[in-house]
């Protein structure tokens, strides 16, 4: 027993179940599968081809990221937990201690675009990319395509305000994006990851991320992400969301709270589309390689998770405050 981990010693917390509820794990995950797959089937039926679908695709995908919400909703009741307490066991309350949480809140929405960026640092020293810092010559390219027949690259701003623009929008991308992210995180990191805690911090952390990355089939057999539309697409994805879910379950784990998680999911899907705006003019990045759920975004969340674990920021789990008494 650890005697820096505070769950070992506070059997009886609210937020935390003495053993797994597994009965309570297998509907939640069918009932959040199940709904995904319900919300992506329309895609399914439809031409893949046209606009029509893109638009549909963006509106569905958006939606589905609401289904492990749901489960949730069903699920609650299943769990031994006092009314009273169900807030917290998913950390969205109380809001306290208030500096912690706002200030991993910040530190999240900094952070991940940098994970991000080390990704494409990674892919970079690995020759899966190359690079355009000066010129940003595929992200020209790529607005160029998109020009209407008969414009001129004139009538387009500067190429480096663009980029400018495009760095300057990832903290309110991630504001909005946090709406969606929600709709995940209180399933992931904010039910899920405490239900299979008692299995251990890494049997937790990676399972529930394993679990969140097959959740993503239904688009990710579309080419979501990758490109691919077979079963290396899903493996992917799985690999890539267990690697990321250390990352935001740490998050959870060690502030108690869920909105630091949601800031970093909102920021992570933000910041994610960087390769695009990075690269040169006339490559073709492999999006298994570059793409930050790709293996570079394994490598940089393993160095990350390394420092995290050698610096034992896995070992500090503490609770969101007490309820005050009644006067």
């Amino acid at each position: 027993m650890n005697p820096t981990d505070e769950t070992s010693t506070m059997p009886d917390r609210a937020d935390r179940p003495t053993r797994v509820p597994w009965g309570a794990v297998v509907v939640y995950v069918v009932v959040a599968f199940g709904l995904a797959w319900l919300v992506a089937l329309p895609l399914w039926t439809m031409d893949r081809t046209g606009a029509a679908f893109a638009t549909l695709f963006g509106v569905l995908s958006s939606a589905m990221m609401f289904t492990p919400g749901v489960a949730v909703l069903v699920v609650t009741l299943a769990l031994r937990t006092p009314r009273t307490e169900r807030l917290r066991f998913l950390g969205m309350w109380p809001l306290r201690p208030a500096k912690r949480v706002v200030w991993w809140i910040v530190g999240a929405l900094v952070g991940v675009p940098l994970l991000v960026m080390l990704a494409l640092a990674v892919a970079a020293l690995f020759g899966w990319i190359t690079l355009d810092l000066a010129h940003f010559s595929g992200f020209a390219e790529t607005l160029h395509a998109q020009l209407p027949q008969g414009v001129s690259d004139a009538a387009l701003p500067p190429t480096g305000l663009l980029v400018a623009l495009q760095f300057v929008a990832i903290p309110f991308g991630a504001l909005f994006n946090c709406i969606f992210a929600f709709g995940e995180e209180v399933g992931w990191r904010g039910w899920l990851l405490p239900a299979l805690r008692p299995l251990g911090v890494w049997p937790a952390l990676i399972l529930s991320g394993a679990v969140w990355g097959l959740w993503h089939s239904p688009v990710i057999l579309l080419g979501h992400n990758f490109g691919l539309t077979d079963w290396r697409g899903v493996a992917l994805m799985t690999v890539g969301c267990a690697a990321l879910g250390m990352v935001l379950g740490w998050l959870r784990l060690r502030t108690a709270s869920l909105w630091p998680a949601v800031m970093a999911h909102g920021a992570f899907n933000a910041a994610a589309g960087l390769s695009g705006v990075v690269y040169a003019a006339g490559t073709v990045p492999d999006a298994a390689l570059v793409n930050p759920l790709g293996v570079s975004g394994w490598i940089a969340c393993a160095l990350v998770v390394l420092i995290l674990a050698l610096t034992g920021q896995f070992r500090t789990e503490p609770e969101l405050a007490r309820r005050r008494p009644a006067s």
